[in-house]
């Protein structure tokens, strides 16, 4: 929003902005903040920054080392539209609280750290992403989880119409119209609060999902603005759907028999004013160029091990069964929407020539889900890996449709969150080059996700394990 701090300072003092909200991502993923009247906001905090536990809450560091600073970056700055109060919002950057220096384990730093990793490899100087947004909205929500009463209870009026209007009817939610489309307002409140925010929308639309599936697209972006703007995107729908009273959710797998929330993520990549993903001698399949090709095969070669930085949740793996658009085998097509990199058929000029990687989902940290797809991609480059020669494709077939001889001659995503977490434990070298990441920070992730989701939804009885055995 701002080019300098000065500006932001004049922005405030000119705009009636009475809080300043500091907003940090936290490991996995999700936002925490800290306000700051306006009066006290001075140009002292943006080399001074505010204090915080990096061990509460956020997940970076242990209890022992705990203390961290948030430093506001005002290039990523926007006015907040849910506050009553007049604010101004900054997302931050995490540093040591002694030294000043980046945290190593910052998500929003190992982002930049792969963003410098890209511009010293001389293939390009720009990774480009955009996450589609698939998201569901409904009524209410009422989750029981106590020893004794366990369950969920969904309420969505678009399939509880109770008369009113037309029912949709399981999978059958795609570009429906009002009627029966009842969140087409919701949605363009959500896009004109975005615009005003400075995020240009393509457009928006119901998806397949009956129960309140949605979907928004936006343009692409560099890596940290483009994980910068998810992060206010998925912000501002939450606040949408509670200001109409409603909840939205990005929840990768909600209702069981429908279509689940992906994020699937177009990028390319570009030097200067070349787009290094087209193919200006039209002899390779989808005009893809070679460069576009190798990039492709390193996201498919690392594919098992990235599930467990994109899809990162036991929920995850319920939504990539086949039959519901998300993808389980490891191959690329054009237009295919069973493979888990799709070529865009319309985007036929050098410009718009990319690639859509299927299989993340919101539950992962965006700002390590794209820098761990842009390594894989660079990692294709490096080694050259050659898509054919690895059985990746190009495939322009329904996968479910094809005979088991077929489907076992290519790879597939994990089944589970412990094989994706194993996966990236065995294959994470691509990963650590240019100290982008650490193996020490993966080692740390994948305990994280092995001692605490995957182990306590092992642990706990499913409501559908009594219909299966309370009659033993």
């Amino acid at each position: 929003m701002f080019a300098t701090s000065e500006e932001a300072l004049k922005f405030i003092a000119g705009n009636e902005i009475e809080i300043v909200d500091l907003k940090i991502a936290g490991l996995a993923g999700q936002w925490m903040h800290v306000s700051i009247p306006a009066r006290n906001f001075t140009q002292a905090m943006f080399e001074d920054g505010v204090g915080y536990d990096g061990s509460s809450g956020s997940g970076f560091s242990k209890v022992e080392s705990g203390d961290v600073t948030a430093i506001p970056d005002p290039c990523a700055a926007f006015v907040d539209p849910f506050c009553e109060r007049q604010t101004l919002s900054f997302l931050c950057d995490t540093v040591t609280a002694d030294t000043r220096e980046p945290f190593p384990n910052d998500p929003r730093n190992i982002a930049r750290r792969a963003e410098q990793y890209l511009a010293r490899s001389g293939v390009a100087d720009r990774a480009l992403f955009a996450p589609e947004f698939e998201f569901s909205v409904f009524d209410s929500v009422d989750v029981m989880n106590e020893p004794m009463c366990t369950g969920v209870e969904i309420v969505a009026g678009e399939v509880e119409s109770e008369g009113a209007t037309h029912r949709i009817p399981a999978q059958r939610g795609y570009m429906r119209i009002p009627p029966s489309d009842q969140l087409h307002d919701l949605r363009s409140e959500i896009v004109v609060e975005l615009e005003a925010m400075g995020i240009a929308v393509r457009y928006h639309h119901h998806e397949v999902g009956a129960a309140g599936q949605c979907e928004i697209e936006v343009g692409l972006d560099t890596l940290v603005r483009a994980a910068d703007q998810t992060q206010i995107i998925k912000y501002v729908v939450k606040n949408v759907a509670a200001r109409r009273g409603k909840i939205a959710t990005f929840m990768p797998k909600p209702i069981y028999g429908e279509a689940g929330n992906g994020m699937h993520v177009h990028q390319k990549l570009a030097k200067g004013d070349e787009h290094v993903f087209f193919d200006a001698t039209g002899q390779n399949y989808a005009q893809l160029s070679d460069i576009a090709l190798h990039y492709t095969a390193g996201l498919l070669a690392h594919g098992a091990a990235l599930t467990g930085l994109t899809s990162p949740s036991t929920n995850s793996f319920k939504r990539l069964v086949e039959g519901y658009e998300a993808p389980v085998s490891l191959f690329f097509s054009l237009a295919n929407r069973s493979a888990a990199i799709r070529v865009p058929r319309y985007a036929t000029n050098p410009a718009e020539k990319r690639i859509e990687y299927r299989p993340p989902d919101f539950t992962c940290n965006i700002y390590l889900c794209l820098a761990a797809m842009l390594m894989a991609g660079l990692d294709g480059i490096e080694n050259r890996i050659d898509p054919q020669e690895n059985n990746f494709g190009p495939f322009d077939v329904d996968i479910a449709a094809q005979d088991e001889e077929f489907k076992q001659r290519i790879a597939t995503l994990p089944a589970y969150l412990t094989q994706a977490l194993d996966a990236l434990g065995a294959d994470c070298d691509f990963l650590c080059k240019g100290e982008v990441f650490s193996r020490e920070f993966l080692d740390d992730w994948r305990r994280l996700k092995q001692l605490g989701e995957a182990r306590e939804i092992t642990r706990r009885p499913h409501p559908y394990e009594f219909h299966l055995y309370l009659d033993t």
